[in-house]
């Protein structure tokens, strides 16, 4: 299926998968669960707030929430970050590009027993637009009408063939009208959700929740009775692994294979699933010196990545030039740079530096008169210390520019990178489908600084870059998508808006005592990651107890 085919068919049917007893198969210490998964989240806190409103302005919520509440679509990261229906039967877009009619699956309902119908996705679908302080998904779309029981038509003011990824989004639930339309979603907690997806809440507890596994869940009957989620962290999620309390955790772990894998390669799994993104260093372009393009060249060239991975939970993830992880976009990206590793490049790196025409003096930067000391800010919460300041020495080693390094607690980072209050920064990039990876260049999101900027937060404005964005949201072929795919990454390895560092992965750690039939980074048609909505649903249902 083509990414932009304007048709999408409906998603495969769902496995049945039956429950049946189990018993530990591993060398540690496990016992036998037949109805229940444990998934330690380590990412979330030590504790939970009973807060099921997804859109409300709180910022605590209760975990796993995407298990409730479905959206209409799915990114399909096993086939090229294709957005794929889910909840609807097909998205199909009119030959304009301005109308997107959306069917629903018929066999859908709510918990409480309701059917889920248009009415129910008119209402979700046009609550970011009459109260916009829940467009918590950034859609793009401005108007919504039913045009019948199962059917909902959605319009945009522009082409919009690739903005079918916010409908994919987990901020974009599907809510039953008949209680949300009640509320008041600014402070209502929604302590008993009702929703579509496969479970319901059991019982809630500061550190722990208790799923139940519904008996007619439009996708097929669950293989577990109850998903609990336990509250831990990264280091006793460790100890709990080893020991079967936990069947399923999203830590990273360093040296997982030795101490976790190695114990008993049977059951004790350790994956890596590529995101589509990377962490990438950003340049603020609205100022100088980081508005000449030699310049940023200069720096891009002078970053030793494969040092930078070796101090991350793995080796091997640096990101190729692009900002296109070729474990999912192989076929778009330009052959030239398929499986390329961005090496050192001294000689290259100094002549880009002399084509700027800034010169280096005691280590700052100057033109013109001008001076400039640039910083490099980065997340001293996520421990990024390390490899900032592998950064910085190679700067010095190679151009001779000293960067002073400005890590900052992450809310502060936030704050300052969407008010470009910085240099140099590093930051995330990447998103569903190749413009999805892209979109965050447009001009349409730059801000002036020290007002916050929703995605750009590098300030990059460019024609030509705009010219094909729009390209790509209005093309309706995927030989039109595919050449302008090529356009946007020359742009971003000539002119360097963004500089990729290393690839982003979403970490899984299983132990596979009681549950068996866990997908592989090799064969996988869902992500098994524990929060990833439709991925986890169908990761689960694909699961049989151990035997």
């Amino acid at each position: 299926m083509s990414r932009t085919s304007r048709t999408v068919a409906a998603v495969a049917a769902l496995a049945l998968v039956a429950s049946v007893s189990a018993c530990s198969s591993s060398g540690t210490t496990t016992s036998a669960r037949t109805d229940t998964i444990v998934y330690g989240k380590s990412d979330g806190g030590t504790t939970y707030v009973r807060n099921y409103n997804v859109l409300g302005p709180a910022t605590e919520k209760a975990p796993n929430a995407e298990l409730i509440y479905e959206p209409l679509a799915r990114v399909d990261y096993s086939d090229g970050a294709l957005v794929k229906p889910w909840l609807a039967e097909s998205l199909d877009f009119d030959d304009a590009g301005t109308t997107l009619t959306i069917s629903l699956r018929d066999d859908v309902t709510f918990s409480d027993g309701d059917a889920f119908d248009a009415d129910d996705a008119a209402y979700s679908l046009s609550l970011p637009l009459e109260k916009p302080e829940l467009n918590l998904a950034g859609v793009t779309y401005t108007s919504v009408e039913k045009v019948d029981d199962l059917t909902v038509a959605v319009g945009f003011d522009s082409p919009s063939f690739a903005a079918l990824n916010q409908f994919a989004s987990s901020s974009l639930p599907m809510v039953p009208e008949h209680i949300w339309a009640e509320q008041d979603l600014t402070t209502w907690t929604n302590p008993d959700p009702i929703g579509t997806g496969p479970f319901t809440l059991d019982a809630f507890a500061a550190q722990q929740v208790t799923l139940k596994a519904r008996d007619d869940y439009w996708g097929g009957e669950m293989p577990m009775t109850y998903f609990k989620i336990l509250a831990t962290n990264g280091e006793t999620v460790k100890a709990q692994l080893l020991r079967g309390d936990v069947d399923w955790a999203p830590a990273g772990w360093p040296g997982a294979e030795e101490e976790f894998v190695a114990k008993n390669p049977e059951t004790n799994l350790y994956q890596l699933y590529a995101t589509g993104g990377a962490y990438s260093m950003m340049y603020n372009t609205a100022q100088a010196p980081f508005d000449d393009a030699d310049l940023r060249k200069a720096l891009a060239l002078s970053i030793p990545r494969s040092d930078i991975t070796a101090t991350l939970n793995r080796p091997g993830t640096e990101a190729g030039p692009t900002g296109l992880v070729d474990q999912i976009y192989e076929d778009w990206i330009d052959p030239e740079y398929r499986g390329v590793v961005q090496d050192v490049d001294e000689d290259a790196a100094k002549a880009a530096l002399d084509a700027s025409g800034y010169e280096v003096v005691d280590g700052a930067l100057v033109k013109d008169g001008q001076t400039y000391n640039p910083r490099l800010s980065f997340n001293q919460d996520f421990g990024w210390n390390a490899y900032a300041d592998i950064m910085i020495n190679s700067w010095k080693k190679v151009l001779g520019i000293t960067v002073a390094p400005a890590g900052a607690p992450g809310a502060t980072l936030y704050d300052q990178q969407k008010t470009g209050e910085f240099d140099l920064t590093i930051a995330t990039t990447g998103g569903a489908g190749v413009y999805g990876v892209y979109s965050f260049l447009d001009s349409r999101y730059v801000e002036p600084i020290g007002t916050s900027a929703a995605t750009n937060i590098g300030r990059w404005s460019d024609p030509e870059t705009d010219e094909i964005l729009t390209g790509m949201t209005e093309a309706s072929d995927e030989e039109t998508m595919k050449a302008l795919a090529l356009d946007m990454q020359k742009i971003v390895v000539d002119e360097v808006p963004f500089t990729p560092l290393y690839n982003s992965y979403w970490f899984v750690d299983v132990n596979a005592s009681n549950w068996t039939g866990w997908p592989t980074p090799e064969d996988f048609t869902a992500v098994p990651f524990p929060s990833l909505g439709p991925d986890t649903v169908l990761t689960l249902l694909a699961l049989e107890p151990a035997s």
